[in-house]
């Protein structure tokens, strides 16, 4: 019961800073402080724990990728490839729904914090000449934003579950896909009521203009076909893109300097930090005997834990980061479906918080009503939760 009671400080302390928007590298390096100070661990065991969280090989891969995919956005940002994959969905598809939802899919590829509010104009011309309330706009541009963070190796979060878990993050993305369908069905089923017809466009389709999609997509075949590691793939379509676009010296030492930003180190040492403190101050290893003795049943906690987490701080890799060394820890023998379970509920917290910022920019934009939108995302969420359920038992 001590174990019980320290952990949930520690777990409080993380929930309390992160609501404050606090880098979540700080939060968790002040959360394995306090997990230091509360186990009373020797010196010599407090830097044997963070010289293993430095010099990890899951550290060094961490900050490699999380680090070239900044450098990749930038890239891609600053030479309008983004604007153009839009302006091809446009000049291909014409139906309204398809046109609408690519909106907010395409500026979901890229992993930028309030990019919401960047495909919310282009959700509301196409929807400009139809009667639709607020809300069903809000919702779908927020909706059809997010189905790309379960599955696309380009958001911290699932590269950071990955790596805690020690799971091969191919296989993690082929086992969530389901949720990326499901997010789509919903949106479509509890949205998009009404919405008939073909958008009106001077762009003409050209073949050529398939090409914009290629970085991102090579990237994706790089990782999920030929099992390329990502840090390795991205790294090569930096340095291909570097030579494309003819990249001076000096721009190249730009978009480095972008991508080996301080937030993300800290953000990836800190998280790694407080897994090693997690297993060696022996929270691990006692919680998980506490709840094997009191026969508390576990897969409750694989929901609740990462849950809660998601819906007070909004953040992915919160949740991740804080939740799953401990699920990892009292789960025992560790699995995908688990996992998988895991980070379907944390990121259904994710979706529902209302610090979210892609939920709160949404929101502004349309000028909607915040309990109109979650009487649409609340049924929609209900669904993957239940999807999830299903795909935990059978793969259990």
């Amino acid at each position: 019961m001590a174990d019980l009671i320290k952990v949930f400080l520690v777990f409080l302390l993380i929930l309390l800073l992160l609501r404050k928007r606090i880098n979540v590298g700080l939060v968790m390096t002040a959360a394995a402080v306090l997990l230091f100070l509360l186990y009373q661990m020797q010196f010599a065991s407090i830097v044997r724990t963070c010289k293993s969280a430095v010099l990890n090989d899951v550290t060094v891969k961490l900050i490699l990728s999380l680090s070239f995919i900044r450098m990749f956005e930038m890239i891609l940002r600053e030479n309008a490839v983004l604007t153009r994959m839009m302006a091809t969905a446009k000049a291909l598809f014409r139906n309204r729904k398809v046109v609408t939802i690519s909106m907010p899919l395409m500026i979901g590829l890229m992993p930028s914090v309030g990019g919401a509010y960047f495909s919310a104009p282009m959700v509301a011309e196409s929807t400009s000449d139809i009667k639709m309330s607020p809300e069903e706009k809000g919702f779908i541009n927020y909706w059809f934003r997010h189905p790309w963070e379960y599955i696309l190796p380009l958001y911290p979060g699932i590269l950071l579950a990955s790596a805690v878990s020690k799971i091969e993050l191919r296989n993690l993305i082929m086992i969530n896909m389901g949720y990326v369908i499901l997010m789509l069905l919903t949106g479509f089923v509890f949205a998009m009521h009404g919405m008939k017809g073909s958008v009106s466009t001077e762009e003409r389709f050209s073949k050529k203009e398939l090409w914009s999609f290629a970085p991102i997509f090579g990237v994706l075949m790089l990782v999920v076909v030929f099992h390329i590691e990502l840090h390795y793939a991205l790294l090569g379509a930096v340095l291909f893109l570097f030579f494309f676009y003819r990249f001076t010296p000096s721009a190249a030492l730009k978009a480095l300097r972008h991508g080996f930003a301080l937030d993300i180190i800290i953000l990836i040492l800190g998280v790694m930090l407080f897994k090693e403190a997690m297993e060696n101050s022996g929270a691990v290893k006692n919680l998980s005997r506490f709840f094997i003795e009191e026969g508390i049943p576990l897969s409750p906690i694989f929901f609740l834990l990462p849950f809660i987490t998601g819906l007070l701080t909004g953040i992915t890799v919160g949740f991740v980061g804080s939740t799953f060394p401990l699920i990892i820890s009292i789960a025992g023998d560790i699995s995908l479906g688990t996992i998988s379970f895991a980070f379907a509920s944390g990121f259904l917290g994710v979706l529902l918080s209302p610090v979210h910022i892609c939920l709160v920019l949404t929101r502004e934009y349309f000028k909607a009503d915040m309990w109109g939108i979650y009487k649409i995302m609340i049924p929609a969420c209900i669904v993957i939760f239940l999807g999830a359920v299903v795909q935990y038992l059978i793969l259990k």
